[in-house]
């Protein structure tokens, strides 16, 4: 542009040289490596959000360990190890504090064997914090010696991040208003493995600690991205409503923090939810709320039944009281078809509905009543072999296609009711999820050795690697070229998913660096 066409003097194609070289390296450079800095970190950003998403998912969706009294345990040295023994319910049974590494082991082993006995007690949950390593070397050994028979305790190691954070929050403070927050921290760790859902939904998804740079990215776009996971888990598995906790309520697909509160004052008010359309009493939740939130609500019928034994002696719960289920509403009295609310009283109360168990929502119940006379079937069968059967011959004589014509609806609809009919009473979809390892014995750092094969559960996951807890102390990476398709089971690459927190791996060791305690892994596969 600016080179003149004819001869022109050195002094002045100097000054245009000189001009030409101090605009590319003051101006254009600068702005060029800036522009691709911020693409670059921008994109890095992404991925580390959208990877801490996908461990957060992986964790909340571990299997609930349903059943057994478990005894939480948050180690330290100084002020002792904190106990908490805990109910199949989450009711807290007992709580304690323990000193194993004062030289008073022996002492306190005595107070941990009667605890186990008097409260039928053999699944030991520890802390992955301070003294972590210790307490499990205090455990093993005495499961080794057969210490605490008759019962055969079994161990499992867990993370305890965000524990101490939540244990000082208002939260558990208002949970647990008599405990030390010391102690809180104890029975966080229990019920982390109990139902990790319904506890991890109570910490702030940043401080579990299963992504990558969480404090340095965009905090507005990891806040979004994380409530969205929560919010996709929950609504996922459902809960229970006269059993669940306020915050994870909010969490719930229609609900936030007044609606959550209102229900839960509601419980308290008037009692346990009969069923789902007592849900458009409570204040602040409106025909959208409702339509957004109801299928992902559950019910227990056993306990709702037994309650109405109870408080209304003219319920009937056998099949001399017909109800229709579905589109009439199952009040009797206090005008249930109005906006105006009203308190239940003995004679008038909602009747429990069956498929308020179920992830059917209350726009099908119409469709799913039509479907169980097709298929000659009881709402009180729910669940059970002689509902499978039903449905299996219905289905293989019409097809699915078929019955969704006959009975005017979607294929994605009848699929959904058919999912919900014949699901037993009390499923979670997270059974089948990987499950917490228990253990009775430890092994070394030192015990390793090159081409030693162990099993072991992912910890954390990040693009360069898996980070694999083998039960040394000390987690082994699988770099990320070690992963390959043929390694993951058939269930991964059909997901196309990468390993997560919580999957168990074999996994053989390539490398030990003692000094610098560094594990190197290959993966053998995904069990």
């Amino acid at each position: 542009r600016w080179r003149p066409k004819q001869f022109l003097k050195p002094e002045l194609m100097r000054i245009l040289r000189n001009s030409v070289e101090d605009s590319y390296k003051r101006l254009i450079y600068p702005l060029l490596c800036r522009e691709f800095r911020s693409k670059l970190t921008s994109d890095a950003e992404k991925e580390s959000v959208m990877m801490f998403g996908r461990n957060l998912r992986q964790l909340l969706l571990t299997s609930p360990v349903r059943g057994r009294t478990l005894m939480g345990v948050d180690p330290g040295y100084k002020h002792g190890c904190k106990l908490a023994i805990i109910s199949p319910t989450s009711q807290i049974l007992h709580t304690d504090v323990v000193y194993l590494h004062s030289g008073q082991g022996f002492r306190e082993a005595e107070k941990i064997k009667r605890l186990l006995l008097q409260y039928s007690c053999s699944t030991v949950v520890i802390g992955n914090g301070t003294a972590c390593r210790e307490t499990e070397a205090y455990f093993a050994d005495l499961i080794m010696k057969k210490y605490f028979a008759p019962l055969d305790v079994v161990y499992c190691i867990v993370s305890e991040a965000g524990a101490s954070i939540y244990s000082v929050s208002p939260e558990a403070a208002k949970e647990m208003p008599d405990l030390d927050p010391n102690l809180r921290s104890a029975v966080s760790i229990a019920r982390r493995v109990q139902d990790p859902l319904a506890e991890l939904v109570k910490i702030e998804p940043k401080h579990i600690g299963v992504g990558m740079y969480q404090h340095d990215v965009s905090q507005t776009l990891l806040k979004a991205t994380l409530d969205s996971v929560v919010e996709e888990c929950v609504s996922f598995v459902g809960v229970d409503i006269n059993i669940c906790s306020e915050i994870l309520l909010r969490h719930i697909a229609g609900l936030n923090a007044n609606r959550a509160k209102n229900i839960i004052e509601w419980r308290e008010k008037n009692g346990p939810f009969i069923n789902r359309e007592q849900l458009k009493e409570v204040k602040g939740l409106g025909p959208k709320s409702f339509q957004q939130c109801a299928g992902f609500i559950r019910f227990n019928q056993e306990y709702i039944k037994t309650f109405c034994r109870v408080m209304f002696p003219c319920f009937i719960s056998d099949s001399s009281k017909k109800t229709e289920l579905g589109s009439h509403a199952f009040l009797t009295k206090a005008g249930a078809q109005g906006k105006k609310k009203s308190k239940p009283t003995p004679c008038a109360f909602h009747w429990p509905n069956p498929l308020d168990q179920t992830c059917i929502h209350p726009e099908s119940y119409s469709i799913a009543t039509r479907f169980l006379s097709f298929i000659g079937g009881n709402a009180n069968d729910i669940g059970k072999p002689d509902m499978q059967q039903k449905v299996n011959a219905v289905i293989q004589k019409e097809g699915l296609e078929g019955t969704a014509k006959r009975l005017n609806t979607t294929v994605h609809t009848l699929q959904l009711i058919i999912d919900g009919l014949t699901q037993p009473e009390g499923f979670d979809i997270r059974t089948d999820f990987d499950k917490p390892d228990f253990k009775r014995s430890i092994v070394c750092l030192e015990d390793l050795s090159v081409g030693t094969v162990l099993t072991g559960k992912v910890e954390n996951a990040t693009p360069f690697g898996v980070f694999v807890d083998i039960g040394v102390g000390k987690s082994g990476l699988i770099p990320v070229r070690n992963i390959t398709e043929a390694k993951l089971s058939k269930a991964k690459k059909r997901r196309s998913l990468g390993l997560g927190p919580g999957e168990r791996v074999e996994v053989k060791v390539l490398n030990v660096d003692i000094p610098r305690l560094r594990i190197t892994l290959d993966l053998i596969h995904v069990l």
